[in-house]
């Protein structure tokens, strides 16, 4: 027997249309999904691709039209082919992201422009009660134990984690996260006046 005969004498399963795949999908079938994803992701990756300019926004957008695919209502196979479908919806949803992404840098750049903007300059009685509240904090912070105001003073006055304060100090971290603690229970405790 030929071996070419015998390929050929080989039951060929018909390869299921997009109708079909989406019809199994609804009925819960998830092959059907991944058959279609097979068929078309790269089209509609290459579509959110070419919109958004960004691989990583293009990958999500694909994930998100499939999902949409797998749990929407919206594609009626009877309105169109799930291609046109899929590149519709691709387009779509690109496009408002990048006006998301419009939006959203917008918004940014007014908030930067506002954040620096200069405060108002104190008045009087806010720069004696600034002044007067920095005293007593001073104050307080005189009266710790010079471990854990040094602790304090790294974290708040130089703006150092807890672990680049072990670092620094050549301690566990254990002992600058207790050293801390314990400064900023005594500091409340000498604040109490101020904070209620």
């Amino acid at each position: 027997m030929d071996v070419d005969a015998a390929d050929n004498s080989v039951d060929c399963q018909p390869v299921p249309t997009d109708t079909d795949l989406f019809l199994a999908m609804k009925a819960g079938q998830q092959s059907a999904l991944g058959a279609l994803y097979d068929r078309y992701s790269s089209l509609v990756y290459r579509l959110a691709l070419r919109v958004l300019t960004n691989p990583q926004e293009a990958e999500d957008l694909t994930q998100e039209i499939f999902l949409n695919l797998w749990r929407g209502k919206t594609y009626e196979p009877g309105r169109g082919s799930v291609s046109s479908f899929l590149t519709t919806l691709t387009r779509s949803r690109a496009i408002d992201r990048l006006r998301s992404r419009s939006s959203n840098r917008k918004f940014l750049q007014r908030w930067s422009q506002t954040m620096t903007t200069v405060p108002p300059p104190l008045t009087p009685f806010e720069s004696a009660s600034l002044s007067q509240r920095s005293e007593y904090v001073r104050s307080a912070l005189a009266q710790l134990p010079e471990k854990q105001r040094q602790v304090l003073e790294l974290a708040y006055y130089d703006g150092l984690s807890q672990s680049e304060i072990a670092a620094r100090l050549s301690i566990p971290l254990g002992t600058v996260k207790t050293w801390s603690r314990q400064g900023l229970l005594s500091l409340r405790d000498h604040l109490k006046s101020l904070i209620e």
